[in-house]
């Protein structure tokens, strides 16, 4: 079959197909400055909810461990990957080596007023910042974002606009959530609280990164968008 009729068989029965969360939708032809984001979790969830990467089904990792929840409706943004790229940046910034990225998709964290009551929605989002978090020997960045167009948030342009208790909220879980109260080791550090110009840089990264994977998919999408 040649790649033309390919594609049309592709935009005939694609509307028939529930789009992969990772791979089918689109970041955005204003990224980085503005994202698609798939959220996984919202703050009344007692579970762990991921998305499960070979099906594009939410499953639910585990219940969450202890008694802290999630701050902030929390997912990934579609056609990103921590690899290569992410790690080169997390080493530069740290001055560590050995650093990998840890093979996911980007997270991000979406501030907004209003109550988002159940997961598995897509969301345009501005990055505003990020925290620099390694687990285990592994890059794991957290962007910082507000839904765009938010009410309260919306006008924030940097991290530097939130309120370090904010902000310490979302350390403190992402620092704990894995771990029993009073653990004497940690599984996970932060290593650093960056802001926008930062988070862009880790989203075009994580960009290419998924860029050097997954070509393929992204041209068939992007035509199917008429990106291409």
């Amino acid at each position: 079959m040649k790649n033309n009729e390919a594609f049309d068989l592709f935009k005939r029965v694609r509307p028939l197909i529930k789009a992969h969360p990772w791979h089918g939708v689109y970041i955005g032809k204003n990224a980085p400055e503005v994202v698609s984001t798939y959220i996984e979790i919202v703050p009344t969830d007692t579970l762990k909810f991921e998305l499960d990467k070979q099906s594009g089904y939410l499953k639910i990792d585990r219940p969450q461990l202890y008694s802290n929840v999630c701050p902030t409706p929390y997912g990934l943004i579609p056609q990103t990957y921590c690899g290569e790229r992410v790690a080169e940046f997390c080493c530069l910034k740290t001055g560590r080596s050995g650093v990998k990225g840890d093979g996911d998709p980007l997270d991000i964290c979406v501030l907004t007023e209003k109550v988002i009551t159940h997961n598995d929605i897509i969301l345009n989002a501005v990055p505003i910042g990020g925290l620099r978090m390694i687990d285990g020997e592994e890059a794991d960045d957290k962007i910082i974002a507000v839904m765009h167009k938010d009410n309260v948030f919306g006008g924030w342009d940097d991290i530097s606009d939130c309120p370090t208790s904010l902000i310490e909220r979302i350390r403190h879980y992402f620092l704990t959530y894995k771990e029993a109260p009073g653990a004497e080791k940690r599984i996970c550090e932060i290593t650093h609280v960056y802001g926008r110009e930062e988070a862009y840089e880790i989203i075009r990264r994580s960009r290419q990164d998924y860029l050097d994977l997954y070509s393929d998919l992204n041209d068939l999408l992007m035509m199917n968008y008429g990106e291409k």
